[in-house]
């Protein structure tokens, strides 16, 4: 293994070579953490950057293996008590872009991200915040019908 606290991919260590990951854009995650609180997510392979003196962009691995998601919350907590108790799990792996944020998406209204504290999701695709979901949920009248 040659990282730290693997990502798991299918109940297995995900740790390919950049190799395999050639022909993958990214995936989409969920993260564990100690208080049992969810987070879900995606995270790409690869970046395209321009180095210096470069004429051109150059695809370079982005810090994946590392990577905990984009809530300050779980950040801020892995300053302060390092990654023990974070479990990191791959849901899906994906070739292009839009297959991966359709995918993420989907699985955030799925797993209800906005309607419950059990997942620490705040918006989804930063149209839909958890915080207008419970103000509309304790409005609606409901029917029968």
């Amino acid at each position: 293994m040659s990282y730290e606290n693997p990502w798991l991919y299918q109940g297995e260590i995900f740790d390919p070579d950049e190799k395999e990951l050639a022909s993958w854009h990214g995936f989409v995650y969920i993260i564990i953490c100690p208080d049992d609180t969810k987070y879900i997510g995606r995270k790409t392979f690869w970046f395209m950057r321009k180095a210096r003196g470069a004429k051109r962009r150059s695809k370079i691995m982005s810090d994946w293996k590392d990577y905990y998601g984009s809530h300050e919350g779980i950040k801020d907590e892995i300053k302060k008590n390092g990654t023990e108790g974070f479990q990191r799990i791959i849901l899906s792996i994906h070739k292009t872009k839009g297959e991966m944020n359709y995918t993420e998406i989907k699985e955030q209204f799925q797993r209800g991200v906005l309607e419950t504290d059990e997942y620490r999701n705040y918006s989804i695709n930063g149209k839909y915040f958890k915080e207008l979901v419970k103000k509309w949920q304790s409005g609606v009248k409901k029917t029968d019908q």
